[in-house]
């Protein structure tokens, strides 16, 4: 690995890495907050995945949630949102392509060759952070619309990987949903029932969460009604009987001042499960 970036933050450090991920073929960056803690020995951590455009760098530099972090002792790891270089797929859309992995792997061409963020994100990722920074076992998840879908899928495909699951602003039922539809069809094909495997709310229905689940949305999201759907992922969880707290918050948008708002209430939501 080869760090580009030391910051000291609240006591802590943030910093950024690049890495040759063998999941992706490609170089990848990613962010890394380590609060005051980790300097005596190792702690658990959150997963954060952003949303479509951004980088590993959106939540590290507008969230503000280092300060809280440092305070709860929790490391924040930030991956990037989709797979870069030259020779990587791309498309002149901001919902496509590169900064829209979407947090899946895709079946296609010419995606799938490098589109494999749940892999990366899962299994990849991961390990190398475990092997590299003091991390003990405990992880939760969490993230941003585009990052808010993956964190959920995340959480609901692989349980055993975390102790607890937020997400912001979330694209709550894809497969309905244009920016969905549209990434689904490109990187899965036009089978469906493929798609099944990466809609939240699908998944929640069908297996249900051991996990807690907290989701916040903002009633002025321009995007909530359409892309988000949040009824459905409350729905599913109705039916599924699974843990899903669901607030919403009026007047909030769906802009990183959002995030930035309430993420205090999402630091101490996870605390509370990786102390357990």
């Amino acid at each position: 690995m080869e760090k580009l970036a030391d910051n000291l933050a609240f006591g802590g450090r943030q910093q950024q890495w690049r890495h040759d991920a063998d999941t992706l073929s490609c170089r990848m960056r990613f962010s890394v907050f380590l609060p005051p803690a980790a300097e005596q020995g190792r702690v658990p951590w959150l997963l954060w995945l952003s949303g479509l455009t951004c980088s590993d760098e959106n939540f590290s530099q507008k969230a503000g949630a280092q300060r809280l972090a440092a305070e709860l002792g929790i490391a924040l790891l930030m991956p990037d949102t989709s797979p870069r270089g030259e020779e990587v797929a791309d498309d002149d859309a901001y919902d496509l392509g590169q900064g829209a992995g979407f947090y899946l792997n895709a079946l296609r061409d010419p995606w799938r060759r490098h589109y494999r963020m749940y892999d990366y994100v899962t299994r990849e990722l991961p390990a190398l952070l475990r092997e590299s920074f003091p991390l003990n076992g405990r992880c939760a998840i969490a993230g941003h619309s585009m990052g808010g879908h993956g964190a959920l899928v995340c959480a609901l495909r692989r349980p055993q990987d975390y102790v607890s699951a937020s997400a912001f602003s979330p694209i709550c039922r894809p497969m309905q949903a244009p920016w969905g539809r549209k990434a689904f069809a490109a990187y899965l094909g036009d089978n469906e029932e493929t798609w099944r495997e990466w809609d939240a709310s699908e998944l929640l229905a069908e297996r249900g969460s051991p996990l807690p689940l907290r989701v916040d949305v903002g009633l002025a999201d321009p995007f909530l009604a359409e892309q988000l759907q949040p009824e459905a992922l409350q729905l599913a969880a109705r039916q599924s009987d699974a843990k899903l707290e669901l607030h919403r918050h009026s007047g909030y948008d769906h802009s990183y001042y959002f995030v930035a708002s309430f993420i205090d209430e999402h630091l101490r939501f996870h605390a509370r499960h990786l102390r357990a």
